[in-house]
This record gives C-alpha cells, sequence and structure tokens, in this order.
C-alpha cells in the first residue's frame, strides 16, 4: 500500500501503480485532477481525503476583507508548478467578481522568489495578501509569515505555522484530522477493504488562527465576531 500526503506525491503514485492500493490527503477536486472516477466510487486503486483547496480560497479572501475592510485591491500567491494552477487562477476571477475587488495574481515557484513577491507589494499597492493553498507554500509557512511581518502586508495562508510566525491569519482544514482520516483508510485496506469501495472523504474539522500582535503591529482592530470563531489567538 502507498499513503501519498500531497496532491503532486498521489498523481506521481497513480502514474507508477493500478494495482498497488493507494490512499491519499491531497488538494484541489480529485475527479478533475485525474485521481479518481468519482467521489462515491472512487474506481482503480485509490482512495483518500480531498482537503477542498478550491472551496476554501473564496473565504479566505472574504475573510481578509473582513479584518481589512478599507482594502480595495488584493493579491493572491500562486505556485505557478503547481498541478492546479490554473484552477486557482480561474477560482480567483470568479472570486474577483464576487467581491467586487481587483484581485492581482503573482506567482513563486521557488523560495528564492519570495522576497521580491513581497518587494512588488507594495509597488502594486496591494492593501492584502492571500497565499494559495499548496503543499510548497504550506512547507514554507514559518518564512511566508516572517516576510509578511516584515513587509507589514496583512496575509492569510492555510498553515497555522504562517500565523504564529508572523503573519495575520490562516485557515484551513486541520490536517492532523485529514492524516487521521486516512489513517483509518488505510487501516481498512490492510483488513482487505478494496479502495474503490471507500467513498473519498472531506475534512470535517476547520482550524482559524489569529495573530492579535500582528493585527496591532499593522494597526487593524480584528471585529470581535471574528475573534470569537477563531479556534486559537495568538496575543
Amino acid at each position: 500500500m502507498i499513503a501519498a500526503v500531497t496532491t503532486p506525491a498521489a498523481l506521481a503514485a497513480k502514474g507508477t501503480t493500478s494495482s498497488v492500493p493507494i490512499v491519499f490527503v491531497a488538494g484541489g477536486d480529485p475527479v478533475n485532477l485525474g485521481l479518481v472516477i468519482g467521489l462515491s466510487r472512487p474506481g482503480g486503486n485509490i482512495t483518500g481525503v480531498s482537503i477542498l483547496t478550491f472551496e476554501l480560497l473564496p473565504k479566505r479572501i472574504q475573510l481578509i476583507r473582513e479584518m481589512v475592510p478599507n482594502v480595495t485591491r488584493i493579491s493572491v500567491l500562486i505556485n505557478p508548478t503547481a498541478a492546479v494552477a490554473e484552477q486557482l487562477k480561474r477560482q480567483v476571477d470568479e472570486a474577483a467578481h464576487t467581491f467586487e475587488r481587483s484581485i492581482v495574481v503573482l506567482k513563486a515557484g521557488s523560495q528564492a522568489e519570495f522576497d521580491s513577491v513581497f518587494k512588488s507589494l507594495a509597488q502594486q499597492q496591494v492593501g492584502a495578501l492571500v497565499v494559495a493553498p499548496d503543499p510548497f507554500f504550506n512547507g514554507h509557512g514559518e518564512e511566508l509569515g516572517k516576510l509578511a511581518a516584515r513587509y507589514s502586508i496583512p496575509a492569510i495562508a492555510e498553515v497555522r505555522r504562517f500565523t504564529t510566525a508572523g503573519g495575520l491569519a490562516s485557515y484551513g482544514p486541520s490536517f492532523t484530522d485529514a492524516y487521521r482520516q486516512a489513517g483509518v483508510y488505510a487501516g481498512r485496506i490492510l483488513k482487505g477493504a478494496h479502495p474503490t469501495d471507500l467513498p473519498v472523504m472531506q475534512p470535517t474539522k476547520f482550524e482559524l488562527v489569529i495573530n492579535l500582535n500582528t493585527a496591532k503591529a499593522l494597526g487593524l482592530t480584528i471585529p470581535q465576531s471574528i475573534i470569537l470563531r477563531a479556534d486559537e489567538v495568538v496575543e
């Protein structure tokens, strides 16, 4: 059995074998990505947990708008090398129409590009940043959070470490819970279950983390309604 805990790993595993059972934890729509035939009946040798990459991007944009109410120009940072990059761009276009805000897409496919991305925010008069969900960005969450603090940009990402490092907020699925769900499926497969009989699961727990120290440094007053919804407040 193969456990694949990122979208690239899941796609690579699927391309490697059609017989060995695979359990994934992946972002994006697993049907559109070609991982499974359907959510209820995955088909083939693969199943797992979809962590709702696209569905939560508009929620993050909404949250940053609530925390920075006067912002007129928002940027979304996307990894252009990601398998879901084009789908994320379309989601950004839809969000710009929905929220009636100018949303600028910035790209970084390597760690070396991070600093120039943050420098360009001031040049483009961007008032807030949304870091798109991506395993690469999540892995560098602490660095991105520190950069957001250094350049005084209100920013939201997917993972908690971004916020505790100095980012304004994070909102996303509980990866601990997602891995637990995947582990349950792995156990069932090892006991004889077939992946095609195990529907693709979605997260049941989501975490909102707010850094009030960062908010104070940025001169922002976070609405009490958001603070009350937070799972963790950094003070």
